[in-house]
């Protein structure tokens, strides 16, 4: 039987979104600290890319990414949307921002795990 690689992979994902969350913590702790810069990490598509699941196209059509989709945007991140007069630029709204959007990731990533989990325990069961 090949190894399932979508637990491997969401269980990447989950620590990912960990540390990405404990990083924005650090950030908003550190709101009011004079002279403190707002950390990021790298995006998961880093970790994605190594990872041993590979896609195959059949038409070329299919894994296009469509230019007017926001979601296939990338994310800019040019300036701190306020830097205070101490030389802090972590933006409270901004972090806030952030961690909603890994809270969604993460109810997406356990949500596909579970469904994924019930598929496999429905075909093993027969």
């Amino acid at each position: 039987m090949q190894p399932i690689y979508l637990f491997d992979l969401a269980s990447q994902q989950a620590r990912w979104l960990t540390v990405k969350q404990a990083v924005i913590a650090q950030n908003v702790a550190n709101a009011n600290t004079p002279g403190y810069v707002a950390k990021d990490i790298g995006e998961f598509e880093d970790v994605f890319d190594g990872a041993q699941l590979q896609l195959a196209a059949t038409n070329p059509a299919h894994l296009g990414t469509d230019p007017l989709d926001p979601a296939s945007a990338a994310e800019r991140e040019e300036n701190p949307w306020e830097i205070v007069y101490s030389g802090n630029s972590v933006g409270t709204e901004k972090q806030m921002l952030k961690a909603g959007k890994i809270n969604r990731e993460y109810s997406l990533n356990t949500s596909i795990v579970k469904a994924f989990d019930q598929m496999l325990s429905a075909s093993v069961k027969g």
